[in-house]
């Protein structure tokens, strides 16, 4: 009997010490936000026009070498025009858009992603009947 209580005793705490090197992730190793906690309503950046909500992500992260925020331009809003000095990279959640790049402009859709590279100048304007629901991704300043 004996015999029957250390072994249990034993895997008992190999289970526990499994658990705790293997299953637990470190407290600082990760920084998880809701997005319903960071939604701002505000005015489209580079004096855009019309009214959308940002969502900034992991601002408060010590040491972040990147800006993740997501961006909803409301019916008619627009990210006004503006040179671009670092890459950039704009990815269409939902909606539709106009993109004017330099002298260009062409569509955008859900599932479109667009690198905006230095030296060149560009804007977004939502269009169609949903909201134009963008990621947008560079490096931190």
């Amino acid at each position: 009997m004996k015999k029957v209580f250390l072994v249990f005793v034993f895997l008992v705490l190999a289970v526990v010490s499994i658990s705790l090197v293997f299953g637990r992730q470190p407290m600082d190793g990760y920084i998880l936000e809701h997005e319903q906690d960071l939604a701002k309503d505000e005015p489209p950046p580079h004096n855009g026009v019309g009214r959308s909500t940002a969502y900034s992500f992991f601002t408060k992260a010590p040491g972040l070498k990147m800006t993740f925020r997501k961006r909803v331009l409301k019916k008619g809003a627009t990210i006004g025009y503006h040179p671009q000095h670092d890459d950039e990279i704009y990815y269409v959640v939902s909606g539709t858009g106009i993109m004017r790049m330099n002298n260009d402009s062409f569509a955008v859709k859900s599932g479109d992603g667009i690198l905006t590279r230095p030296g060149n100048s560009h804007s977004l304007r939502q269009t169609g009947n949903d909201d134009l629901v963008v990621i947008i991704n560079y490096l931190a300043k």
